[in-house]
């Protein structure tokens, strides 16, 4: 969840709104104490100083080996700032396939995520970019298909039944007005014998996923094999990025809704904490005890509050419901909206799961093939593979290092989609993509070693295979995860609205594209919603089609977008394009002495004795030539470094 590259300076540190929307700018971040006004217009300046001026060194580059013990430290600080996006992406993916009351399914998801993004995050360090990044779940992939279940509101009905015996009288459909009353009234029966979970509809909703996924992520590596990224850079600009990426966070409200409304104390509670820590805290720096050889135990000054904000937000709504539920505050009633408010609602399944589950492809049985699901996870590869170039190129400064070369590019593109198709064989039901909050984190931590974020992989992957740590966080109440997703939902969409600052704004065309795409994408889902069955051509599969392509928020939106901005005259400049593609311009300007490793970085692990074969120079994702490095020894605020 990220845009395209708009780090303004060469120390890492994030301008207006970040990846994560973590990190606001402060006087450290502004060179020459101006002003964001300012520094937004040296961006079309030839050179502005952050640019020009050699940066602050890092601790440890990218190819430094730090001891093992600080490895492991810093590996469990990355990971952490990412971990609440997963626990909500997973309670999404079991919502869209009607499961989301599936203690069970929902712990089985979360291994697989973790273990997918740790897998990912591991492949991509060696073998893709190679860059220091982190690869988790993609709300890209999942939110569209969460939007078209408006349209068939009744589609989740048969994933709960009730033996004949029991004179229970509610329907236990999960998507209709009454949600949280059946909800609460589902779990509560979820260890009797009269509650019967129909895992069969549950599964086959999943299995449509995995075999949608295996073929869009085939497409996604596809277009980094044969490095087909540069065509696509040509025809989609912010103009187009902008509306897509807005409708999907726009049509998350109803979701966050049905969470939060559980408890709104606890919901906006949970959100203002994480608000609190992350934005009004930003710039204080906590005391916080630390232990060296050389100083012992000693205090420190740390960000750490604020580059963590939601997952601390996250444990503090858990430990405040838990509170209350111990002192009766919410009802023990299942029949109350507040009842899935309590700690207590599915505290079984800890002593139900397993101690290992290693996830394995089929495990939730064979693939299978939908439409709709193929037409948004087709449109969400595309948002993510300018996603994930954009944050190369900042990841790449944070670390302050060149340009990601064309090769390099390529490989990460192909090594996402190749992970992507493996998500799909194991059923995690969304992709992975560049976490840009991690990238932040790189420049407040000046840890931009490769070894730290394989060490992430690593334990991404341990914790996936140990099913009770799954279990115990599928235990966090409704308001909590709903306060949570509000905060990321909302960070997610004002980080798509800041791509607008390469946009000429003041141009006609551009607002009207602009609004005219918005406008029809809200306005033509909204339709299809209403009138479910308003398409007929005489031909059951066409209108089946239509209602697929239709009910789809941000393809709607998308395609007006691309149409109008490629048909109505307007200079690159004007579009945006020249925008993203300024950064990339200005690094290739740089001196080399502000970079403190050279293109060798980006070298993919082949044997020496292959490394002059000249067949490389025709493969898209391989160098022409390896170790292009400089031997130049830069001075860098008084610090020396080699260039090798």
């Amino acid at each position: 969840m990220s845009r395209l590259p708009t780090y303004d300076d060469a120390s890492g540190h994030l301008n207006i709104a970040d990846t994560d929307g973590n990190n606001p700018p402060t006087e450290e971040t502004i060179p020459d104490g101006g002003n964001l006004e300012t520094e937004e217009d040296n961006l079309r300046n030839e050179c502005n100083d952050s640019l020009c001026k050699p940066a602050p060194p890092l601790v440890y580059k990218i190819s430094d080996n730090p001891p093992v013990h600080l490895v492991v430290v810093f590996a469990f600080q990355q990971g952490l700032l990412s971990f609440a996006n997963q626990l909500a992406l997973t309670l999404l993916v079991a919502q869209v396939v009607c499961g989301e009351h599936d203690a069970v399914l929902r712990t089985n998801l979360l291994g697989s995520t973790m273990f997918m993004n740790g897998f990912t995050t591991f492949f991509m360090c060696c073998f893709g970019v190679r860059l220091p990044m982190f690869q988790g779940g993609s709300y890209e992939y999942i939110v569209p298909l969460v939007a078209l279940q408006e349209i068939d509101p009744g589609r989740c009905d048969a994933a709960f039944t009730l033996e004949p015996t029991n004179n229970t009288d509610f329907n236990l459909g999960v998507n209709n007005a009454s949600f949280f009353s059946n909800a609460s009234q589902i779990l509560s029966l979820a260890n009797s014998s009269d509650l019967h979970i129909n895992q069969d509809f549950i599964y086959h909703n999943l299995q449509t996923l995995m075999g949608s996924l295996m073929i869009a992520g085939a497409i996604h590596s596809l277009v980094g094999v044969t490095g087909l990224i540069g065509i696509l850079l040509r025809f989609i600009g912010p103009v187009t990025i902008v509306p897509a990426i807005l409708l999907v966070g726009l049509y998350m409200f109803k979701i966050v809704t049905k969470f939060v409304s559980v408890h709104w104390g606890m919901g906006l509670m949970t959100c203002a904490v994480s608000l609190v820590l992350s934005l009004y805290l930003a710039r204080w720096k906590a005391p916080l005890p630390f232990w060296t050889r050389s100083k012992g135990f000693h205090v420190i000054r740390s960000q750490f509050h604020q580059t963590a904000g939601i997952l601390i937000s996250l444990l503090f709504g858990w430990a405040v419901s838990g509170v209350l539920t111990v002192c009766g505050a919410f009802s023990d009633d299942p029949k109350a909206t507040d009842y899935l408010a309590r700690t207590d609602v599915m505290s079984g399944v800890i002593h139900n799961a397993s101690w290992v589950h290693l996830p394995y492809p089929g495990q939730f049985g064979a693939p299978s093939f939908s439409g709709r699901a193929f037409i948004g996870f087709l449109i969400a590869t595309l948002i993510s593979i300018l996603d994930s170039v954009g944050d190369y190129y900042a990841c790449a400064r944070t670390c302050q290092v060149p340009t990601p070369p064309t090769h390099a590019v390529n490989r990460g593109i192909a090594v996402e989609g190749f992970c992507s198709f493996l998500s799909g064989t194991v059923g995690c039901g969304h992709a992975t993509s560049t976490y840009g909050g991690n990238i932040g984190a790189i420049g407040l931590t000046k840890v931009a070693s490769r070894r730290v974020f394989m060490m992430v992989g690593v334990l991404y992957m341990l914790f996936g295979i140990v099913g009770k740590f799954c279990a115990i966080f599928i235990t966090i109440p409704y308001p909590v995860l709903g306060g949570t997703v509000l905060t990321m939902i909302g960070m997610f969409t004002g980080v798509v609205l800041s791509n607008l600052q390469f946009v000429r704004l003041t141009s006609n065309r551009n607002l009207a594209i602009i609004g005219i795409s918005l406008i029809l994408g809200l306005m033509v889902p909204y339709w299809m919603e209403k009138n479910p069955d308003g398409i007929d051509t005489g031909n059951a599969n066409l209108d089946q089609l239509l209602v697929m392509l239709l009910g789809n928020a941000n393809l709607a939106g998308a395609v007006t977008a691309c149409l109008l901005d490629n048909t109505i005259p307007g200079s690159r400049e004007e579009r945006g394009l020249v925008g993203w593609e300024y950064k990339k311009q200005k690094d290739e300007t740089r001196e080399e002495s502000v970079f403190l490793e050279g293109m060798e970085v980006y070298d993919p692990i082949v044997p020496r004795y292959v490394r002059g074969w000249k067949g490389f120079q025709y493969i898209p994702f391989m160098p022409d030539h390896f170790g292009e490095t400089t031997n130049d020894t830069t001075e860098t605020n008084g610090k020396s470094f080699q260039n090798v």
